[in-house]
């Protein structure tokens, strides 16, 4: 008699999908922790009454949600954070105060500078997790990222609604925010 093979039990993750699904857990906390910073800057400068600043708490509380998720998957993971959540901290909200010093444009082009380099960052994690098949686990990480992404995606849609692109010097503004952004990320996936 043959097995049923959807009685088996789930495949087991190798010691290099585990290790790159902590790195990817790691990184994917201390992003949200940035982007929490960041909004805590911006909200500190522009306030959150005007039209920009309602936008501006609403996405905040989007990412304060997306942190208290990764927050319990990393803990019910036993992955370890980031060694560097004061550096994420001071400066996401040194951007976020930095950005929005310069107007409302420039906190709306931050915005879509960071969630373009993370939108991109999200769908490298979904390709590499769509290679792990038939583990519910993956499977839900995957989805929570495939959510979270979205959101990410709205918040850079809403960014340009809200004139990002009339930033002073906004194309020298938003690549120096990419690349910053890619450097956090590869950083954050190591320490």
């Amino acid at each position: 008699m043959k097995d049923d093979p959807s009685s088996s039990p789930p495949p087991k993750l190798t010691p290099e999908q585990r290790q790159s699904i902590h790195s990817m857990l790691r990184v994917d906390h201390a992003g949200e922790i940035g982007a929490d910073y960041i909004y805590r800057g911006q909200l500190a400068v522009l306030g959150a009454h005007s039209p920009a600043g309602k936008e501006i708490k609403r996405m905040h509380e989007q990412e304060q949600l997306h942190l208290q998720s990764f927050d319990t998957i990393l803990s019910s993971n036993r992955v370890r954070p980031s060694a560097l959540r004061p550096l994420w901290e001071t400066a996401g909200f040194a951007l976020g105060v930095g950005s929005a010093l310069l107007g409302k444009e420039a906190a709306m082009a931050c915005t879509e500078a960071v969630e373009s380099v993370i939108g991109e960052h999200y769908n490298d994690q979904l390709r590499e997790l769509l290679q792990i098949e038939g583990n519910e686990e993956v499977n839900k990480l995957r989805q929570v990222i495939k959510d979270f992404r979205d959101d990410e995606l709205e918040h850079l849609d809403t960014a340009v609604q809200y004139d990002a692109h009339q930033a002073p010097l906004y194309n020298p503004l938003t690549a120096v925010i990419k690349q910053t952004c890619r450097v956090a990320i590869w950083i954050a996936q190591r320490v």
